[in-house]
C-alpha cells in the first residue's frame, strides 16, 4: 500500500509539471487573444469536462501522464476561408427600421486560427510552456533550499588497511566535513562536487567539526586505492559517510534559488550532450514509466528527495520541450522563425507530417527506453 501511494505521488508530481507547462501556453494565448478550444489535463477519453460561455472547454481525461492546450486551427490545414454568408431573410420589421435590419443581416465574424496570428505572437505562446516550467523550477528550488537545504558528510566509518593495519586517513567517526580546500560546502557546492574526478594520489585538505571540540581542524585526505575486507578494491578516501542536512533561511533561498536551478539545467544540458557524444549509454535514460518508478523509490528512501526532484523535473521538462526536436515546442518555434523570415510558411502539410513523425518516433523511443529499463532491472 505504501509503494502504491508513492507511485501515486510520483504520477501527481508529473501531472502537475505538465499542467504548469500547458498553463504557460494558455496564459500567453489569453494575453495575446488567441482562440483556445480546449485545456485538457491528461489524454484519452474524457472523465469530466466543462464548457465556458466563450466556448473554451476544460477537461479531465483518463490517462494522467500528459495534457494539452488546443488552439483554434493549430495545424493550419483547416479551411482558412470564411464560410459563405447565408442569404438575408426577409424581415417583418417596418421598412423604416433600417438599423435593425442591418444589425440582423450582419454575418458572424470567424475566429482567427493559430497560424493566422503574427509569427512573434506564436513564438511567445510556444515558448511560454517551457518558460513556465523553468520559472516553476526556480520556485521549487526556493522551497528545497528553505525546507531541506544542503547536506554535509558526517563520517560514519573509517576503514583500516589490511596490509598496514592503520586507518586510511586521520578522520574519526562523527567528524563533520564542512569545507574542502578552504571552500565551504553549501547549496551550490557539495562534497562530491569538490572531489569529483580526482585522480589517484590527489590530496585534499578538509575542514572538520569534531564532537567535543569548539575549533575546527584541518585534515589531509589522499585519493588512494582502498582494499575492502572481501579483497575487492576501489579508489577513494577509505571512509563511509552519512548526510547531515542544514535547512536554509529565506535569505539563502532567495540568493541561491536561481543559480541552483541554473546548475541543474546545466547538468541536464551536459547529460544531453554526453548522450549525443556517446559518453552516456542509452540504458541510463528513463521514459515516463521509469521516471515514475525512480521518483517513487527516491521518495520512499527519503522524503527530502521529493523536494529536490521537483525543481529537477521542472527544469528538465522545460528545457527538453525547447529543444529543436520535431513535435516539441522548440521545433515549432524554428518553423515559425523560418516563416517570419521568408514571409510565408513552409507547406503546412509537410510541417505537420514532420511533427507527426517526430511525435511517433518520440513515443517509440520512450517506450523502448522503458522496456530496456524494466529488462535491466
Amino acid at each position: 500500500m505504501t509503494t502504491f501511494l508513492y507511485i501515486l505521488l510520483a504520477i501527481v508530481i508529473l501531472l502537475v509539471m505538465v499542467v504548469i507547462h500547458e498553463f504557460g501556453h494558455y496564459i500567453a494565448g489569453k494575453i495575446l487573444k488567441f482562440k483556445i478550444n480546449e485545456f485538457s489535463v491528461g489524454f484519452g477519453p474524457k472523465l469530466f469536462s466543462k464548457k465556458k460561455k466563450n466556448g473554451e472547454v476544460f477537461s479531465l481525461r483518463l490517462i494522467p501522464l500528459g495534457g494539452f492546450c488546443a488552439f483554434e486551427g493549430e495545424t493550419g490545414e483547416e479551411e482558412s476561408a470564411p464560410p459563405p454568408a447565408e442569404p438575408f431573410e426577409e424581415l417583418a420589421a417596418p421598412s423604416g427600421n433600417a438599423e435593425a435590419v442591418a444589425q440582423t443581416a450582419q454575418p458572424t465574424q470567424r475566429a482567427r486560427s493559430f497560424t493566422e496570428e503574427k509569427p512573434w505572437k506564436r513564438i511567445i505562446v510556444l515558448l511560454a510552456g517551457g518558460v513556465f516550467n523553468i520559472v516553476s523550477a526556480v520556485l521549487f528550488s526556493f522551497l528545497f533550499i528553505l525546507i531541506v537545504g544542503y547536506a554535509t558528510p558526517r563520517v560514519d566509518t573509517v576503514y583500516t588497511s589490511p596490509e598496514t593495519g592503520s586507518p586510511y586517513c586521520a578522520l574519526q567517526s562523527g567528524d563533520e566535513i564542512v569545507k574542502v580546500n578552504g571552500k565551504k560546502i553549501n547549496v551550490m557546492h557539495s562534497f562530491e562536487d569538490y572531489v569529483a574526478n580526482a585522480q589517484l594520489g590527489k590530496e585534499f585538505t578538509v575542514t572538520v567539526l569534531r564532537e567535543g571540540e569548539t575549533t575546527p581542524r584541518e585534515i589531509k585526505l589522499t585519493v588512494q586505492k582502498i582494499t575492502q575486507e572481501d579483497g575487492s578494491t576501489y579508489t577513494g578516501f577509505g571512509i563511509q559517510t552519512m548526510r547531515d542536512y542544514r535547512a536554509g533561511n529565506v535569505g539563502q533561498a532567495f540568493a541561491y534559488c536561481v543559480p541552483f536551478t541554473g546548475k541543474m539545467a546545466w547538468t541536464i544540458l551536459g547529460s544531453f550532450v554526453d548522450l549525443i557524444a556517446g559518453k552516456i549509454a542509452i540504458t541510463s535514460l528513463t521514459g515516463p514509466v521509469g521516471t515514475v518508478g525512480m521518483m517513487a523509490s527516491a521518495s520512499a528512501a527519503d522524503w527530502r528527495n521529493i523536494f529536490v526532484l521537483l525543481p529537477l523535473i521542472a527544469a528538465n521538462l522545460g528545457l527538453f520541450n525547447l529543444l529543436p526536436i520535431p513535435a516539441l515546442d522548440g521545433s515549432k518555434v524554428i518553423f515559425t522563425v523560418i516563416e517570419w523570415i521568408r514571409g510565408k510558411p513552409i507547406n503546412r502539410r509537410v510541417e505537420n507530417t514532420i511533427h507527426t513523425v517526430g511525435l511517433l518516433l518520440l513515443f517509440a523511443f520512450v517506450i523502448v527506453v522503458d522496456i530496456i529499463g524494466m529488462v535491466l532491472r
